[in-house]
């Protein structure tokens, strides 16, 4: 499975279903919370999306805050976690980084997802604060341009 960056609206629907059912309906992160005036296509944001057998299973977006690319609204659909497919959301956003020439990222992460953004070269750079209610720490990467 690969990733694929977000064109139409009717892939960016399917990337706002995958945050409705993670964020909202598992997380109870208030709608009015998870989705923002960086929800549609333009160049302040890449979204993109990953899918199974045509399937949209999980996605996330890159946004560009102060020359810093900022990881966002990653998610995976409970039925495929653990098979990978996270890391593919972060790879691929971490590619389109490289294309736009960013050397540093970084994301707020769950606290119960620390590990797994620090087996992908991420490093805590906070301490836990709350966000819309769930515990989460600023992590940083430096990119190899």
């Amino acid at each position: 499975m690969n990733f694929k960056r977000i064109r139409t609206e009717e892939d960016l629907q399917k990337s706002f279903n995958i945050r409705k059912a993670v964020f909202v309906q598992e997380q109870q992160v208030p709608e009015k919370d998870e989705f923002d005036e960086f929800d549609v296509l333009n160049a302040l944001c890449e979204h993109i999306v990953v899918e199974d057998e045509g399937q949209a299973i999980a996605s996330g977006r890159l946004r560009v805050v102060d020359g810093v690319g900022k990881l966002e609204r990653i998610c995976v659909l409970a039925s495929h976690r653990s098979a990978g497919i996270g890391k593919i959301i972060v790879q691929g956003l971490e590619e389109i980084a490289m294309d736009k020439g960013l050397a540093r990222l970084k994301l707020h992460g769950q606290t119960h997802a620390e590990e797994f953004y620090l087996k992908l070269g991420y490093e805590t750079t906070s301490d836990v604060f709350m966000e819309d209610g769930i515990p989460h720490i600023v992590m940083e990467k430096k990119l190899a341009l």
